[in-house]
């Protein structure tokens, strides 16, 4: 009689270590991550994800500083979102756009709205200089389910983009550029109530946003949308509570 436990069965996985770079966010402080090959195992890309993980083409990633522990992943708790005035606000004032989930590969249209929006807001950024086989990479080598949502004014014009990758308790939203012209319209903090709404649309409890940084500009808006939740000291908690810890 098989007397193993499935437990044995199962490999490993292999994760690296990433050499210490520069933060990105915080001056004067370095960054390591935890990486892992999903092209490996695409199958362990959900539980990851409720450990903290991010996805980045074919990799799954998670900061590991020796000295900072300022990244938390965050994800939104899609069914008890309720939006204050402001941001119902800019969600009405963009009903003019239709939401359009791509499943065809991405184009020049797509690379050029993605170009304008970095040479704006990300110009000195790391991904200034990516070609269009890049941008590609970027979008179609996902080892999981993903999908580009398009957002298109009333003449048809691209307005906006967000990737977004599927998993089963909810979507992730990994990557979002949008017409730079159109600022008043705060595109950014649409595409994500938008998503939230998909997420009800289709019975997904959350909506995962990746870091929540709050000592970095950047990063720290994705508290505005409550109510959140951030994974710290291993275990997924309320973002109102964590700050009081």
């Amino acid at each position: 009689m098989e007397q193993r436990k499935p437990l044995f069965d199962q490999k490993p996985l292999r994760m690296r270590m990433t050499r210490a770079n520069a933060c990105a966010y915080i001056e004067g402080n370095v960054e390591q991550r935890l990486a892992l090959d999903l092209t490996e195992s695409p199958e362990t890309h959900d539980k990851l994800a409720l450990a903290g993980f991010r996805r980045v083409e074919n990799w799954a990633y998670k900061p590991v500083c020796q000295k900072c522990q300022a990244c938390m992943p965050i994800r939104i708790d899609c069914k008890n979102h309720q939006s204050g005035r402001n941001l119902l606000r800019i969600y009405k004032s963009n009903q003019d756009l239709t939401r359009h989930v791509s499943t065809k590969p991405v184009t020049q249209e797509h690379y050029i709205l993605f170009q304008e929006y970095l040479m704006n807001r990300h110009e000195d950024g790391q991904m200034a200089a990516m070609s269009y086989q890049e941008f590609t990479n970027m979008i179609h080598n996902s080892p999981i389910e993903t999908f580009l949502v398009e957002y298109r004014d009333v003449t048809g014009e691209l307005t906006a983009c967000i990737m977004v990758d599927v998993q089963a308790d909810g979507l992730s939203a990994v990557y979002s550029f949008f017409d730079p012209l159109s600022s008043g319209r705060s595109l950014g903090t649409f595409m994500i109530l938008d998503m939230i709404a998909l997420c009800k649309e289709l019975g997904k409890d959350y909506l995962y946003l990746g870091f929540y940084i709050a000592q970095s500009r950047k990063m720290a808006y994705k508290a505005r949308f409550s109510p959140s939740e951030v994974f710290h000291n291993g275990e997924w908690q309320s973002l109102s509570i964590s700050a009081e810890l």
